[in-house]
């Protein structure tokens, strides 16, 4: 069965990373598009590289059609989901891959995005996005809240080691090195050539990076009891790609352990042998992750790497992957690609 699907925010870097994935399923077909600015143009004009693909030409949200809409992916910025889901039928099923949806604690989204949640009955009905750990009540959700992708990043890294209570809950260190697709589309001082080529730097220091407010809410939830970490994220001159390093005290053979236990029957999550580390473009454009285990020379502390794609399994992939579950595809169906390499 083909169903039809609507990309809203479709010139955006996540809505383009849609587009490329979805053009090689069988059972979705692209219906409609929606930006805002480039209300009008084809797609191909506003992304060469996707010339070969048929696609309807963007339209702006309000005109477009869902009484054929079996499922709709938000690609859209920040605190706009909220009021443009609140709109669309209920026959309609959603996957936002904004930040939106992502807390469930109304207060905690205040902290977190300084504004109140405008849609607080439809965040109830929210499901988080990390396919691995909420793979049933995605399956039945009407609406899935994408995560964060160094949200994403930190806990393929962190959550089995948690749950299995092998690593001490008050020494989590993770620092990760991003791609600057992260950092979205729009024109920024700070990410033009002259400025971050040949540079690195780390930024939202102090607690103060949003995603920790998912670190705090999983892992929270997979401990049982408060947790909370440091976390530091560098952007790199990368165009995507995220590596994730996180330092934690406890036997780097039961750490190994708990995640390969955790991961053995997961179609897109690679646990290495132990000693053996990951890198970014191992994963670049796929639904894959890879993490490894190092033990440290002080006994006792290890460094757990996790290497993921942010615009694909960090973002767009996993969206596909949530969606798949939802319409009852595949869950690998159009994300069973190879790495681009070199």
């Amino acid at each position: 069965m083909t169903h039809k699907a609507a990309i809203l925010g479709a010139s955006g870097y996540t809505g383009a990373e849609l587009i490329r994935l979805i053009a090689t399923h069988p059972g979705l077909e692209i219906a409609a598009l929606s930006a805002d600015r480039k209300a009008g143009m084809a797609m191909a004009e506003v992304y060469p590289h996707l010339r070969q693909v048929d696609l309807p030409a963007l339209q702006r949200i309000e005109e477009l059609n869902f009484s054929n809409i079996d499922i709709c992916f938000c690609a859209l910025p920040h605190a706009t989901s909220q009021a443009v889901i609140s709109q669309l039928p209920e026959a309609v099923r959603v996957v936002d891959l904004s930040a939106d949806f992502r807390l469930r604690d109304l207060e905690a989204y205040e902290k977190w995005y300084g504004k109140p949640h405008s849609a607080p009955e439809l965040q109830k009905q929210a499901v988080y996005g990390l396919t691995e750990f909420y793979r049933d009540e995605i399956r039945d959700a009407r609406l899935v809240a994408g995560t964060g992708c160094n949200a994403a990043a930190g806990q393929f890294s962190l959550i089995p080691a948690i749950r299995a209570g092998v690593i001490d809950l008050d020494e989590i260190i993770i620092d990760m090195k991003v791609g600057v697709s992260g950092a979205g589309r729009a024109l920024k001082e700070h990410l033009l050539l002259a400025e971050l080529g040949e540079n690195w730097f780390p930024y939202s220091m102090g607690g103060k990076h949003r995603h920790l407010g998912e670190f705090d809410q999983e892992f929270s939830r997979a401990a049982g009891r408060p947790v909370e970490v440091q976390f530091t994220p560098t952007l790199v001159p990368a165009g995507r790609g995220i590596l994730a390093a996180s330092y934690v005290r406890g036997e780097p053979e039961a750490i190994h352990a708990a995640l390969a236990a955790a991961y053995a029957d997961e179609p897109f999550i690679c646990v290495l042998p132990i000693g053996e580390v990951p890198a970014a473009k191992q994963v670049r454009a796929t639904n894959f992750v890879h993490i490894g285990v190092v033990a440290e020379r002080k006994p006792g502390r290890a460094t757990i790497y996790a290497a993921l794609d942010n615009l694909t399994k960090g973002s767009s992939g996993q969206a596909l992957q949530n969606a798949n579950l939802m319409l009852g595809h595949a869950e690998t169906e159009g994300l069973m690609l190879s790495p681009v390499y070199p």
